[in-house]
């Protein structure tokens, strides 16, 4: 994590940033900060670095050191998102592995795939919310979008929190940070003709692991998206945008275990079991249980897709759902490990998606 300004970087109003943030937050309450610092015209990094020593503390040292020490907190929230999809699991952190540029968390409960050259700011966070005070772990990319949190609950050992922050409280600390441009590594290729789909579609149906999936994307330089929309109906077919409410009602009743992911630019955050409680409101689509929370903005779900991927044990099928910017929202599968089929009650399941006409 870097603490140093770029002088050819423009500065921000610290004061009026810090109004106006105030000001928000006392008209409505509930504002999340990533909405209020795109209202505010800023990155949500430069808007909690706006309030360094006032309730924030950034944090500096080795990052893949300071998430090995994650384990000693006990339980804690973990908080995942994209512009339009929340993913929240308590647990521990543990069976840690980190190499040089990406890690894994495999605990029971939590379970994150890591992408480390996207941690680049880290603060600690002490605020009120709703009445709440709530304690977080707060990381962001260099362009300043949240990359991943970590909430204090009643079950986190506070000593281990407060020594935690000790050891990696800045030297500095700043309320500027400078935004770097994080370049996307697969650049859209707008014309679908100059793509070549019937290697495409010989590609795909040779995969025998889902992980190698982006790699076969950026050998055809292809978006996600529009390989769903040129391989065929043998691998992707568009269903009904109202299909993700069908299945996780259709799950909560039917008792299907799920696997639901949700990528922010650092972190894919995978929630494994059974969901409960879910409802709507307003455009919000919610999974509201005790240890797995999912906050879904239906409004902006611009298509939805099932999915096939070959895998030696036959097919896994997915439920997709992307944005109009072509940012995949969520990716749920039935609960399954490598080596076992994929699960009759999920494709049963799906079975029931209407497609879209």
């Amino acid at each position: 994590m870097q603490d140093t300004h770029t002088p050819n970087v423009p500065r921000i109003d610290i004061p009026s940033l810090v109004n106006g943030w105030r000001q928000l937050r006392e008209a409505e309450p509930g504002l999340r900060a990533r909405d209020a610092a795109e209202r505010l015209g800023v990155s949500e990094a430069a808007l909690v670095a706006s309030r360094v020593g006032d309730g924030v503390t950034r944090l500096e040292g080795e990052l893949p050191q300071l998430i090995r020490e994650l384990p000693a907190l006990g339980r804690v929230m973990a908080l995942t998102r994209n512009a339009y999809c929340v993913h929240e699991k308590r647990g521990r952190y543990d069976n840690i592995d980190i190499g040089d540029a990406m890690g894994i968390v495999l605990d029971e409960e939590i379970d994150l795939r890591l992408f480390l050259r996207h941690w680049r700011y880290g603060f600690a966070v002490r605020e009120t919310s709703r009445g709440r005070e709530l304690e977080s772990l707060q990381f962001f990319d260099g362009d300043g979008r949240a990359v991943h949190k970590v909430y204090r609950t009643d079950e986190t050992d506070r000593n281990a929190w407060r020594s935690l922050v000790h050891r990696y409280t800045g030297a500095v600390q700043s309320p500027l940070v400078d935004v770097v441009a994080v370049e996307d590594p697969l650049p859209a290729r707008l014309d679908d003709a100059a793509v070549d789909v019937h290697s495409l579609r010989t590609h795909w149906r040779a995969l025998r692991d889902p992980h190698d999936f982006f790699a076969m994307l950026k050998k055809h330089d292809v978006t996600r998206t529009q390989a769903l929309r040129l391989v065929g109906t043998e691998f992707a077919t568009r269903v009904n945008d109202d299909a993700m409410r069908g299945v996780l009602e259709a799950a909560a009743t039917g008792g299907e275990p799920l696997m639901i992911f949700v990528g922010s630019p650092g972190v894919v955050q995978i929630h494994t079991g059974p969901v409960h409680t879910v409802n709507m409101a307003g455009p919000w689509l919610n999974v509201l249980d005790d240890a797995f929370n999912l906050h879904l903005r239906s409004d902006a779900i611009a298509s939805s897709w099932m999915v096939r991927k070959p895998v030696p044990e036959g097919m896994v099928t997915s439920l997709e759902l992307y944005a109009d910017d072509g940012t995949q929202i969520v990716q749920v599968f039935g609960k399954r490990k490598p080596g076992i089929p994929e699960r009759d009650d999920w494709r049963a399941l799906l079975g029931q998606v209407e497609v879209f006409t």
